[in-house]
């Protein structure tokens, strides 16, 4: 995609890479993208966010959020991108356990009373490939009462997410595909 070639180059550069790889869904693959690397540099973490907000702006949504830690660095982007913006995209987290101490919440980024309880959610990821963090994610947040009918990637693996989400009821939307890589 021409309108994100930028942040296409810094991920071929720091994130993307060939070989044999086994991935989080338990599939092998002859290509990796581990988008940290990305999101954690500042040049790649502002191109993550903007390409992100691009289609965030198309969507009605009260809050953004994902599991950790595929989504923690990109969503605390584009709250920081979105504020200076003026128009603020409010965030939240999934933590893959609860913690044993504190309040335990599996939810977390939100203020004392504030709620996803009938909020329209997006749930954000870096990678897409099986869908199973984001249905993860999709069921914690509903579980708190969020309405959570999309999903958001900055990479579509294009191998078979966008298929297991409909079946959760959950569209995806990606910055970027597979393709755009090849």
């Amino acid at each position: 995609m021409a309108e994100f070639q930028e942040l296409i180059e810094v991920i071929k550069e720091r994130s993307y890479r060939r070989g044999k790889f086994k991935l989080a869904s338990g599939a092998e693959s002859e290509f990796y993208f581990n988008l940290k690397p990305t999101m954690m540099a500042p040049k790649g973490a502002y191109l993550s966010a903007e390409a992100l907000l691009v289609r965030i702006r198309g969507e009605s949504v009260d809050y953004i959020g994902g599991l950790e830690m595929g989504a923690v660095p990109v969503i605390a982007c584009v709250a920081a991108l979105s504020h200076q913006d003026g128009k603020p995209v409010n965030t939240f987290f999934v933590r893959k356990k609860a913690k044993d101490h504190g309040t335990q919440d599996l939810v977390e980024g939100l203020a004392l009373g504030e709620s996803l309880s009938a909020k329209r959610v997006m749930i954000v990821d870096d990678v897409a490939t099986s869908g199973g963090s984001i249905i993860k994610a999709a069921e914690a947040a509903r579980a708190t009462g969020a309405i959570v009918e999309t999903a958001l990637v900055i990479v579509d693996r294009e191998e078979g997410a966008t298929e297991a989400l409909a079946v959760a009821g959950i569209r995806l939307l990606s910055a970027l595909k597979k393709s755009d890589f090849l």
